[in-house]
């Protein structure tokens, strides 16, 4: 049960990081010093899917399960609960060149306000 629940976290830190790369940005504005924490996020997310890479906390997760008895899962993270979701087909490494720009683009549109605002002080 105690494996279990360390897989389920191990997930749940997972999907957060996704997030936190995706649209942290958007804390940057209000918490300038997050950027520190942000833009590695960024490229390592962005670099993660530009040279399919498999994250570390994948082979984690499901280590755990397997400790636990449960079943894990031969895909990445986002093969395996993201793709599903987003997109009907597996994932392609022109598929990860694109999930590596959605990661890009929208913090590029921050920080560029980001700079825009400090420059018009």
């Amino acid at each position: 049960m105690l494996l279990s629940l360390a897989a389920d976290a191990v997930l749940l830190v997972h999907l957060l990081f996704i997030v936190f790369a995706l649209l942290g940005g958007v804390l940057v504005l209000r918490w300038r010093w997050l950027a520190w924490l942000h833009l590695p996020a960024v490229l390592w997310a962005a670099t993660v899917e530009a040279q399919q890479w498999l994250c570390p906390l994948t082979p984690l997760e499901n280590a755990l399960r397997q400790a636990a008895g449960e079943a894990g899962y031969g895909a990445g993270f986002v093969e395996h609960y993201l793709l599903p979701i987003i997109y009907p087909a597996g994932l392609t490494p022109g598929i990860q060149l694109w999930l590596a720009v959605l990661v890009v683009l929208p913090n590029l549109l921050v920080y560029g306000l980001l700079l825009w605002r400090w420059r018009g002080r």
